[in-house]
Order: structure tokens, then C-alpha cells, then sequence
């Protein structure tokens, strides 16, 4: 059985081998987000195209205020959107606006709170150095340099950017489709009133949103009856998806089949388990030029296990880099012990206490339980050797994704 580490290792190993490019399609900007772009984008002029005054002010030579308190003779203003045509002369200056071109011959911005004016006159009380209050022309970015590189995801931020420099319509890659096979005689559909002895469909649900989130598009599949036939047929039909997802069947029960199935399909598996907590019985593998991950049916297990490995690998898919989960420290609210030597990913919430992040475990009762996942904000990683962990030892946590 693999580590946690070594499992997701294999993961990346196993997809940058098969070096699949996904195909691209151009879009309009504004439907780029969440997107990976296809294309290297480039500065149509320079960031800022002009000097840029920052705050709201007196455009000045900052030659003539070296010895203020000093008086300045005023020439004009220049807003937003417009430009001033003449040049500052020597004791003079220019009213500007935030964001507004800096005239010809200043050098400076001082700030409205260091003036007083008087008419055409004003007092500046005190110095400004050489461009203080002003961005620089090209400062940001050259024209005809790099600003957002191919395969970097399309934020709020990027998206900004993009519209910034004319960027519109934007290429970018093709959303993998996901297949989603929940399997399982126990569970029904959510709209449908279950059995004292069934469960609803909750997997699917879960996962469709985890995969949109992560950059693809969910294919949400029938439920496959705990029998080989059937279950060959759909995992077959969900072979034809980008990526295939088994939800379930995949640990020692008598009637887990899935491994059974996709075997005889010819699936080569690249680790059957990983030594984590919930989500030990995951198997990762491929048939074909497919891959597949068989998730366990426990609905926190299939959370956690979707946001630690599949999630990666969805993005790499839809043409970003594989980028492993990053976390983050919080000091323990109350003392841990644990000596089942795994990897564990458990519920929890981090608040500020006293300045600063505490993490405490929620109420949960085990794997079923997605009422505790719902109330946590992060997952806590106990790692193998944490055995004993005492109230304020700094401690990995992993933020919850929306």
C-alpha cells in the first residue's frame, strides 16, 4: 500500500507520461472562467501606456518643492480619461486626478493633504521625491512581453487582465468530460423517497460540483447494480469520457466488483490503497489511454479522495499543471492521539483566536458523515508519525474547497 505522498507521486508520474494535449476552442472573454488558456497572451502596449498619477493632487517638478514649505503657480487640471497638452514649467504645476496622465515636464504627484490653494496659487507643504505618487509607464508590463503564460487558469484577476489588454475572444482548452459511476444495489436517486435499508445518490452530486469546480464537465451516469454484466457495460460506456470515475466496488465485499470488472477489461492499476484516512481502499488505474479512479462509497472518503488526487488531475486534463494540495498551519485547539500509523484528512474548522489560526475538529461520526463535512471550513492532516499531538502544536490544515 502506497503513502499519501507516494500515491499522489504515482499520479502525476502516470499523467505527465501520457502527455495528452486536450484540444483547444476559442471563446469569448466572457466565458473564460475557470478556463486554462490555449494560447501565450501578450501586451498589446506598454502597462501602464502612460505615466499614472496614483492619487488625487498637483502635478510638480519635484526640483521646486525640495525646500517646501514653497508656492507654486497653478496652470490648469488634467483628468481621467483626458490629457494635458502644454508643459510645467518651473514653479508651476498642474491639478491631476487619480489615474490621469502626468503632464509633460512634472515629475511628481503631491498629495491634495499637503496643499493649500488659493486661486492660482498654491502652498505646498511639503517635499515629494522623484515619481513619488506616480506609476511609471511600462512599469507593469512591456508591450509585446508575456502576461499570462499558456495553461495558467482563468480568475477574476486573469480575466481583468485579458480585457486590460485586448485580449477578446481568447483561446482556450477544451472542458474534459468526467464520467460519474455511482455503483451500488443500496443507493437510489435523490428525488426518490429511499427504502428503510437504501441511501441516496449523494456520491454523484458530490463529485459533479467537485469536477465542475475543478475545471471539468461532470457526465453524470446511471447507477450500476451490484452485478458484473451491467457494470461491465456502463464502466465501458463511461471509458468513452476524457476521465472515469467509479463511485464504490472498490473494496473486499463480497459483491465489490468494479476491480473484478475493469481487470477483465484489461485495466492496468498503478496502486490498489493508500494509507490515508478516510479513503484507503482508492485505486487508480487505466484501460487503454483512459484513466480511471475507483473512489470508496463512503461519502467522505469520496470528497476527500476527489480533492486530494482526482482534482489534479482534472486540471492537468483540461491543460493546466499538476498542482498538488497546498497546506496551510494552525496552532490544535484541543490534544490529538492516533496510532493507526495513516495519513489523516479530518473535518475541522479554523477560526483567529487572539491573532491566530486555531483548527478544531467537528462533530463527525466517521466516513458516512457529510453533515460534518458541511461544518468544517478545512480538512486536518494528522500525518503517520503524529502520534501525540498537544493543544497549541502547529498543525497542517488543508482549506475546504467552495
Amino acid at each position: 500500500m502506497l503513502s499519501f505522498e507516494e500515491a499522489l507521486a504515482k499520479v502525476r508520474e502516470k499523467l505527465s507520461l501520457a502527455g495528452q494535449t486536450p484540444p483547444d476552442e476559442t471563446v469569448s472573454l466572457s466565458s473564460v472562467l475557470g478556463r486554462f488558456l490555449a494560447e501565450d497572451v501578450f501586451a498589446d502596449r506598454d502597462c501602464p501606456p502612460f505615466h499614472r498619477a496614483i492619487r488625487d493632487g498637483y502635478a510638480v517638478r519635484s526640483s521646486d518643492v525640495l525646500g517646501a514649505p514653497t508656492e507654486l503657480t497653478r496652470r490648469g487640471e488634467v483628468r481621467a480619461g483626458e490629457h494635458y497638452s502644454e508643459t510645467v514649467g518651473a514653479g508651476e504645476c498642474v491639478e491631476i486626478m487619480t489615474g490621469a496622465p502626468l503632464p509633460a515636464g512634472a515629475d511628481a504627484v503631491v498629495m491634495l493633504e499637503h496643499v493649500h490653494v488659493d486661486g492660482s496659487r498654491v502652498e505646498v507643504s511639503r517635499a515629494v521625491a522623484h515619481w513619488e505618487n506616480v506609476v511609471l509607464q511600462g512599469s507593469e508590463a512591456r508591450a509585446g512581453s508575456i502576461v499570462l503564460h499558456c495553461g495558467r487558469r482563468l480568475g477574476a484577476g486573469e480575466i481583468g487582465l485579458l480585457a486590460s489588454v485586448g485580449h477578446d475572444p481568447v483561446r482556450v482548452f477544451r472542458h474534459p468530460e468526467v464520467a460519474i459511476l455511482p455503483t451500488g444495489d443500496e443507493v437510489v436517486s435523490p428525488g426518490r423517497k429511499p427504502e428503510w435499508f437504501q441511501i441516496r445518490n449523494s456520491n454523484a452530486q458530490t463529485l459533479a460540483a467537485q469536477v465542475a469546480a475543478a475545471g471539468g464537465r461532470p457526465r453524470l451516469m446511471p447507477i450500476a447494480p451490484d452485478e458484473k454484466e451491467s457494470l461491465r457495460s456502463l464502466v465501458r460506456e463511461g471509458l468513452e469520457s476524457d476521465l472515469l470515475l467509479l463511485s464504490g466496488g472498490v473494496s473486499m465485499g463480497k459483491y465489490d466488483f468494479a476491480k473484478q470488472v475493469l481487470s477483465e477489461l484489461g485495466a492496468e492499476f498503478f496502486f490498489q490503497g493508500v494509507a490515508i484516512r478516510p479513503g484507503k481502499p482508492l485505486v487508480f488505474g487505466r484501460v487503454g489511454e483512459k484513466f480511471f479512479f475507483g473512489l470508496p462509497g463512503n461519502p467522505v472518503s469520496t470528497y476527500v479522495t476527489f480533492e486530494f488526487f482526482v482534482r489534479p488531475v482534472v486540471a492537468m486534463l483540461s491543460g493546466g499543471e499538476f498542482v498538488p494540495p497546498v497546506f496551510l498551519r494552525a496552532r490544535l485547539g484541543k490534544p490529538i492521539r492516533q496510532k493507526h500509523g495513516l495519513t489523516a484528512f479530518l473535518p475541522a474548522r479554523v477560526e483567529m483566536r487572539d491573532g491566530e489560526p486555531v483548527v478544531d475538529l467537528v462533530g463527525w461520526q466517521g466516513s458516512g458523515d457529510l453533515v460534518g463535512v458541511a461544518a468544517a471550513n478545512c480538512f486536518l492532516v494528522i500525518h503517520p508519525a503524529q502520534t501525540e499531538l498537544d493543544a497549541g502544536d502547529w498543525v497542517d490544515v488543508l482549506p475546504r474547497p467552495a
